[in-house]
């Protein structure tokens, strides 16, 4: 069997974070030759330039697309996507992967799609299936579904759905959510050993606040950011807060944080990229998570950690017993939930509905074994 090109593109520190057990079980496989291209956030210093992780995480990086327009519009977001795709585009040319793998529903992401479908390169999805009814996302995400044709999934419920789409049974596979693999493989760092590394000290009752824009609301972002923020001054917790992602309102959100850690640098710390080994390792180390990101409704059930989910963004996406699903009014509320001995008790050895790890080695066996092509038929349920 000659040895496949497997060209894997990331364009945040999210898709990044997940994507790194498979990359890894890649690189260890002789069958296989991997190809990655980092694009949008991760080239941005206003996005803590997470290229540089991925570096010292010891991996190649063949191409460095820089096509993220610092604006904070949706017409921004419109032009970095096409962008996106005339510079992938020649990289394909000079790359000629075998095969494009793809991890969630970012314009970039989009973007790498378009171009593959169009050169004919075949593409295998991870993440498919799944709804955030929130975001523009979930369009993204079922249109690369769509155009791939290799499809891994993180539940039976999404493997379904995908069928339910017309794709082929024999092409889709419910291998679990890669992410919780970093949980399994990582040595996650002490409290005392995460504290020195951000040089800040874990307040009595602490958070982990992620909050990105519901790119498809009206709601005024600036006052829901505002009335979130009321709440969290007013509790006695502290609060670890990560950047917002590059889309439209992610830069309104971050300079709200920034300015909110400013009030009491002691109770509240800001960091633009932690990296999964500190994320992680934060996850373990809070009492609860707080926002609206998408680690907090897969990963954090591995950490039986409540969860204060935030507005519509997940709105769809399967959950387990440990989120808490809040409008920005009932935020108040919800923490004082979470946070009760009874909830906290609740969500103790339940297990996760994204797996239990293993991901990475079955998508990797199936990227070895799989015949390729760019054929598809539309198959009718019957």
């Amino acid at each position: 069997m000659s040895v496949r090109k497997i060209c894997v593109v990331t364009g945040t520190r999210a898709d990044y974070g997940l994507l790194y057990p498979i990359l890894k079980e890649i690189e260890s496989r002789k069958e296989l030759l991997m190809q990655l291209v980092a694009t949008s956030a991760h080239l941005s210093d206003e996005f803590g330039s997470s290229y540089k992780q991925i570096e010292q995480d010891g991996f190649h990086i063949n191409e460095k697309i820089e096509n993220l327009i610092s604006s904070n519009t949706e017409s921004s977001i419109a032009k970095s996507t096409g962008l996106a795709t005339i510079l992938l585009s020649d990289t394909f040319l000079r790359l000629k992967p075998d095969l494009l793998m793809l991890l969630g529903d970012r314009f970039e992401a989009h973007a790498a799609a378009t171009a593959a479908m169009l050169m004919n390169i075949p593409i295998a999805h991870i993440h498919g299936g799944e709804i955030t009814e929130g975001a523009v996302d979930e369009k993204i995400r079922h249109s690369i579904t769509k155009m791939s044709y290799l499809h891994f999934c993180s539940t039976e419920v999404y493997c379904n759905r995908i069928i339910q789409m017309g794709e082929d049974p024999s092409k889709v596979f419910n291998t679990g959510a890669p992410g919780i693999d970093n949980i399994i493989n990582f040595k996650l760092l002490s409290k005392d050993a995460l504290e020195d590394q951000l040089q800040w000290k874990f307040p009595l009752k602490c958070g982990l606040f992620t909050y990105h824009p519901e790119t498809l609301s009206n709601n005024n972002l600036i006052k829901d950011m505002s009335n979130i923020f009321e709440v969290l001054l007013e509790s006695d917790i502290g609060f670890l807060f990560t950047y917002a992602n590059a889309d439209s309102g992610g830069r309104i959100i971050n300079k709200k944080i920034e300015e909110f850690c400013k009030l009491d640098p002691a109770k509240y710390k800001v960091v633009k990229n932690l990296g999964q080994l500190k994320y992680l390792s934060a996850m373990k180390h809070v009492d609860f998570l707080i926002g609206n990101t998408s680690s907090g409704i897969i990963e954090a059930a591995s950490f039986s950690k409540p969860v204060v989910n935030i507005g519509n963004r997940q709105s769809g996406r399967l959950k387990g017993v440990n989120i808490i699903d809040s409008e920005v009014k009932e935020v108040s509320k919800s923490i004082k939930l979470a946070l009760s001995s009874r909830f906290v008790i609740d969500c103790h050895d339940v297990p996760n509905i994204y797996g239990s790890g293993g991901a990475s080695i079955n998508i990797v066996n199936e990227l070895i074994n799989q015949p390729l092509s760019v054929k598809k038929f539309f198959l009718d349920i019957k």
